[in-house]
């Protein structure tokens, strides 16, 4: 459970580290180990009030087109220029692109606008649908889109696609093939990692107090510094709270966003972390960084009992037609599965 997943295996450094220690596989069961929950065949599309949805005429033109808009969003190239997905990702584009300057779109509003234009290229074909209650064509295809959204949002951490930037989507590189899980989990690949560290170089528990960096270098001879001095000409020196120190040539610092936005800018101004603070258009860019929040939910049944692989589809959280029993939260939900085939814990 947890972060175990490889987001494609094709030149992946991770992928290549768990082969060679044999963390793919395991003597107990574990997320994903069979893929069935990767294969989007298994999965029933299942409205709010329990209406199975037709894969062929409502799920699977809805998933050709937004897998179509985030390909042209993420820049990769196109089976067919001139396919109807293609064009729409195109006109979505120009038309958003055209109104505001390329800094100021989201990929949310880039996805929504080429939604509307899907759905304005199929007004005068709109047939009606039977068997699903209350339900509009319309409204089902904008709530299988919405299922895409929310898996999208699972992906970024973003609470809301319109605060993702669009520029920045194409920025972003997945490794190719298939997407797997590490059996043993990523602590495997931590510990064969740090295996090749010699005794005592990992400190656990020591909290860091500051950062100095841009230290006067000192005595330096050809460059490099003596020995007696060397210690005191590396650039960066981290002081703890207990009273010690480290110098290092360089330090990379992995805290959670929350605590580098706390930690760069205090009150006054000044760096509660970094000596000297950090230049501007460092501390600009961290502060204008988001973050949302990405819970994963396992649940344990008393039995299997064949539970499905749903995608879950519900009406607009402002939809008359929507039933108060199901939490918001809900809502924002994709799908829910079991982790493997016959697998009674679900997720």
């Amino acid at each position: 459970m947890g972060a175990t997943w490889i987001h494609g295996i094709g030149g992946s450094p991770v992928h290549e580290i768990a082969t060679e220690i044999h963390a793919l596989s395991s003597d107990q069961p574990w997320e994903c180990m069979d893929g069935s929950s990767e294969d989007p065949t298994r999965f029933s599309t299942v409205a709010e009030g329990g209406f199975e949805l037709d894969r062929s005429s409502l799920v699977e033109p809805v998933s050709t087109l937004f897998k179509s808009l985030m390909d042209y969003a993420q820049k990769k190239p196109a089976v067919d220029n001139n396919n109807d997905f293609h064009n729409i990702a195109l006109k979505s584009f120009k038309s958003l692109s055209s109104s505001s300057s390329n800094g100021g779109l989201s990929v949310g509003s880039f996805l929504r606008k080429g939604l509307d234009l899907y759905l304005a290229s199929k007004e005068k074909e709109q047939e009606e649908v039977f068997g699903y209650g209350n339900w509009k064509k319309k409204s089902l295809e904008e709530g299988v889109f919405q299922v895409y959204e929310n898996t999208q949002r699972t992906y970024t951490s973003a609470g809301d696609l319109s605060t993702l930037d669009y520029v920045a989507e194409s920025e972003y590189r997945m490794c190719s093939g298939e997407e797997i899980t590490i059996a043993k989990g990523y602590m495997s690949i931590i510990q064969y990692l740090a295996s090749a560290l010699p005794p005592g170089v990992i400190q656990l528990g020591k909290r860091v107090k500051q950062i100095e960096w841009q230290i006067q270098m000192v005595d330096m001879e050809n460059g490099y510094g003596s020995n007696e001095t060397s210690d005191y000409n590396r650039p960066v020196k981290i002081h703890f709270c207990d009273g010690s120190t480290m110098v290092a040539d360089h330090v990379i610092v992995t805290v959670s966003l929350g605590v580098l936005k706390a930690a760069v800018v205090e009150e006054d101004g000044s760096s509660a972390l970094f000596s000297p603070p950090l230049p501007s258009f460092k501390t600009e860019a961290i502060r204008r960084l988001g973050f949302g929040v990405v819970n994963k939910l396992f649940v344990q049944l008393n039995s299997n009992n064949n539970f499905p692989f749903l995608q879950m589809v519900f009406h607009k959280a402002d939809s008359e037609l929507r039933r108060e029993e199901v939490p918001w939260w809900m809502r924002k939900t994709a799908s829910m599965f079991p982790i493997y085939e016959n697998s009674n814990v679900l997720l």
